[in-house]
């Protein structure tokens, strides 16, 4: 048969129909926001080979912030993938190859009917042998019988490649050390791609077998004792982002403990109106956004941030919420937070806790926050120093509520404490501010009608 190499398609003077030219489709990192330049691969959901329907995701792209996913532009099937897990691409960068359609193309009904049919080689012999001639006239000289066709060999593969049965292949390296302690290959178990024996399955049958310590911590020699893997963009961005915190600002924590019985006791006694009619549980948050909110207020210098030599005083309070997520710590923000009421913070949280576990969060969604609140509480921590979240000046801790016995008129008496802890630039917040901050919350929790009566 007749074809035209690299067009994909017959010659139309044989009659035959023209096959479809498959299109190669380029894999690009999409631009994710206009500060970021460089990304890393996350996880392939396809591999090479895998059909792949339009729009379906392909590829998570990890950023210091967000996790997006790149879907495929067409249907089709996945030829190449140029970057692994764990590497990093600028924005734009080819990352693999999609070949568009459902799937590879095939030869045409008309061809394969033109194609002669595959004959196996038993028949093809005993077929090949020519017809018997027809008598010769009398008289007539007999045409000279044609020269039988030397029957061809078997193909067989190159004997290297066709190691005897149970026999390994010894690597080059393998059989100088095989050589020197004067080993033979029987003896040594192989543990190569393929039955390959390599040189340190040699010198690992020279060693004594390595017994676990005492305290039961794995040697760093035993194969699985270490993992190493590459850091990904947003726990770099964090281990950045802290680092810069305690290096260019003046930290300093300050403790105080608020009794929670009040608090609870309102929370209890509307829990189940404020579930009906807002389908959401109402939870402490709540309250100390509310109650930080009326402390910033008081004291404007922990919702502002020092720049350059100059002090900037926000007249706005977008609330940072630190939630865990899928990656790990992550600090959505509450927009105009001061003008939300409590079901739209309790709402707001609940949305960003659940998509931070699936790694949904937009970029804009963790960028601009003026303060930021971390409930350490919520996995156990008594009591904690948090970390400020540049260019902020102020983070508030939050931790676990715990029955101890107080003091209080005169007897002692058991209730719900928390220790709550502030974190903050002491280059723009003195002790006595960051005292009175958390003596203001703490007068917001403990009474919570101050919240509302702004007093």
């Amino acid at each position: 048969m007749l074809r035209r190499r690299g067009f994909g398609c017959y010659f139309p003077m044989l009659g035959l129909e023209t096959a479809p030219i498959a299109m190669a489709i380029e894999l690009k990192v999409p631009a994710v926001g206009e500060s970021v330049t460089e990304v890393q691969i996350g996880e392939w959901l396809k591999r090479e080979g895998d059909r792949v329907q339009r729009d379906e995701t392909v590829v998570k792209i990890e950023t210091d912030k967000v996790t997006v996913d790149l879907p495929a532009p067409v249907a089709g099937v996945i030829k190449q993938i140029k970057l692994k897990q764990g590497q990093t691409a600028a924005v734009g960068d080819v990352i693999g190859i999609l070949e568009e359609g459902d799937a590879a193309p095939g030869p045409s009904r008309s061809a394969a009917a033109a194609a002669p049919a595959a004959v196996p080689p038993s028949a093809a012999t005993s077929s090949s042998a020519a017809p018997a001639p027809a008598a010769a006239p009398a008289g007539s000289a007999a045409p000279p019988a044609p020269a039988a066709e030397p029957a061809r060999p078997p193909s067989t593969p190159p004997r290297d490649s066709m190691p005897p049965q149970g026999f390994a292949r010894v690597m080059p390296s393998a059989r100088r050390a095989l050589k020197e302690r004067g080993l033979k290959q029987e003896e040594v178990e192989p543990s190569g791609p393929g039955g390959r024996l390599l040189k340190e399955d040699v010198l690992r049958h020279e060693e004594p077998p390595v017994r676990a310590p005492s305290r039961g911590v794995p040697a760093a020699s035993e194969p699985g004792a270490e993992e190493i893997v590459p850091m990904s963009p947003f726990r770099r961005r964090v281990a950045e982002r802290l680092l810069q915190a305690q290096s260019q600002a003046a930290l300093l924590t300050t403790f105080n403990e608020i009794d929670m019985t009040n608090v609870m006791a309102l929370r209890k006694q509307h829990q189940d109106a404020f579930s009906e009619k807002y389908s959401i549980k109402l939870g402490f948050m709540s309250f100390f956004v509310k109650a930080a909110i009326d402390a910033l207020k008081l004291i404007p210098a922990v919702n502002g941030e020092i720049r350059g030599t100059d002090i900037v005083y926000k007249n706005h309070y977008d609330i940072g919420v630190a939630v865990g997520g899928g990656k790990g710590l992550a600090v959505p923000v509450l927009r105009d937070a001061d003008r939300l009421s409590f079901a739209e913070v309790e709402l707001k949280i609940a949305d960003f806790g659940k998509r931070a576990k699936d790694n949904k969060l937009e970029l804009h969604e963790l960028q601009g926050g003026t303060f930021t609140i971390s409930n350490g509480g919520i996995y156990g921590s008594l009591l904690s120093t948090p970390i400020l979240n540049p260019p902020q000046s102020g983070i508030l801790g939050l931790h676990a509520i715990q029955e101890r016995p107080i003091a209080l008129n005169g007897a002692v008496v058991i209730r719900p404490m928390m220790y709550i802890a502030l974190t903050y630039d002491h280059r723009l917040i003195d002790g006595r501010e960051a005292v009175t901050f958390l003596k203001r919350i703490k007068q917001c929790i403990e009474d919570p009608a101050r919240i509302l009566l702004e007093v």
